[in-house]
């Protein structure tokens, strides 16, 4: 059985409208309406000499996308232990159709097909002229992998690289929203939407906010019987990784740096950092009868890397991104790092094009 996974873009919907407006005739209120035409000129308004406008309304694309996802729970305490684990990656692959900022597609899972484990994602990115915005939720199956185990100096693990483990499940659902500050001159766009051309190389900083919940089951009971029953060693889980359930709240202010460089013409690299101070609070069950180990409120250190190589020459543009993200969390005995993230390369054409761009007819 196939997957089908939705995705819609949206792009700076209130241009469609400042596009339109000159076909609305309204006698009264034609002060409001000149006001507001303003304030959306000025909302999306970009320096030509740095960042060529889209000359067309439609486009057509096809794009392929490698998912993710890398988790490790380490206990901090005296004895020390940790496992990482993650799932293979999926692959998915569909056409999306565009009406000048709006795209709409879908994906199909190429690679699992196995409906006893079906996953959840759903990605929404707004890139315009002046903010951007990222909407992710994501709800994993139950196919992560071992891939590293550490249980001690004197523990051989010999036996579960790579094993499948059933009892671990993720749910990550969350929002960044950022400001960019030269957004004259530096066009996110350009780089991770192909509605505008980056000319002249420049770069920007960015500040925003941010919130994510991460819910976390985890069946330790079935790790320790897993471990004994492929290293044949009797193994006792610190107490730091014996829990049941836990659930995170991340609540951070980021700010960071984003480059568009033009190294050749109609070819872009852009490369976007960003480093969050985030505040967690966390509510967990644990084995212990102390569960104050469990309840953070403390600041961490997140991070969030934006990457594309993209051509266009205004009709034709092909390309590769990825967007990489990182959340750490640490108390006393207890630590969880996440990193998710996703892959994509498409190539695409656009056509019809725009009142002000077509050739006058002789």
């Amino acid at each position: 059985m196939r997957r089908v996974r939705l995705v819609i873009l949206l792009m700076v919907a209130v241009q469609i409208y400042a596009s339109n407006s000159d076909t609305i005739q309204v006698e009264q209120p034609q002060k409001e309406l000149s006001w507001l035409q303003r304030t959306i000129e000025g909302f999306t308004y970009i320096d030509t000499n740095y960042v060529e406008p889209q000359h067309y309304n439609w486009s057509v694309m096809f794009q392929g996308t490698y998912n993710y996802d890398y988790y490790r729970l380490s206990s901090t305490g005296v004895n020390r232990q940790s496992v990482t684990f993650a799932p293979a990656p999926t692959f998915k692959f569909g056409p999306y159709f565009g009406w000048r900022w709006i795209f709409a597609g879908y994906t199909i899972d190429l690679k699992n097909v196995d409906v006893s484990n079906v996953k959840q994602e759903f990605d929404f990115s707004f890139y315009a002229a002046q903010l951007g915005a990222d909407i992710y939720y994501r709800r994993t199956g139950s196919d992560y992998k071992i891939r590293d185990v550490d249980l001690g100096k004197n523990f051989s693990t010999e036996g579960l690289d790579n094993t499948p483990f059933d009892g671990l499940s993720v749910g990550i659902t969350g929002f960044n929203i950022y400001y960019i500050f030269n957004h004259k001159r530096f066009s996110y766009p350009a780089a991770f939407a192909q509605s505008t051309m980056q000319k002249i190389s420049c770069g920007s900083w960015m500040a925003g906010l941010g919130y994510m919940r991460n819910s976390l089951e985890f069946n330790y009971d079935k790790m320790e019987d897993l471990i004994q029953e492929r290293t044949r060693q009797s193994v006792k889980l610190d107490s730091g990784l014996m829990f049941n359930s836990v659930k995170y709240y991340n609540v951070n202010a980021l700010v960071g740096y984003a480059y568009n460089w033009v190294f050749a013409r109609n070819f872009l690299f852009c490369s976007s950092a960003s480093v969050a101070l985030a505040y967690k609070a966390t509510r967990g069950e644990t084995t212990d009868k102390d569960k104050s180990g469990f309840d953070i409120g403390n600041f961490n250190i997140d991070g969030i890397g934006r990457f594309a190589l993209v051509y266009n020459n205004n009709r034709w543009y092909a390309g590769a991104s990825a967007i990489v993200r990182a959340y750490n969390y640490h108390k006393s005995r207890f630590a969880a790092n996440n990193i998710f993230g996703s892959f994509n390369f498409y190539v695409g054409y656009n056509f019809g094009a725009r009142a002000a761009y077509k050739k006058k007819r002789l």
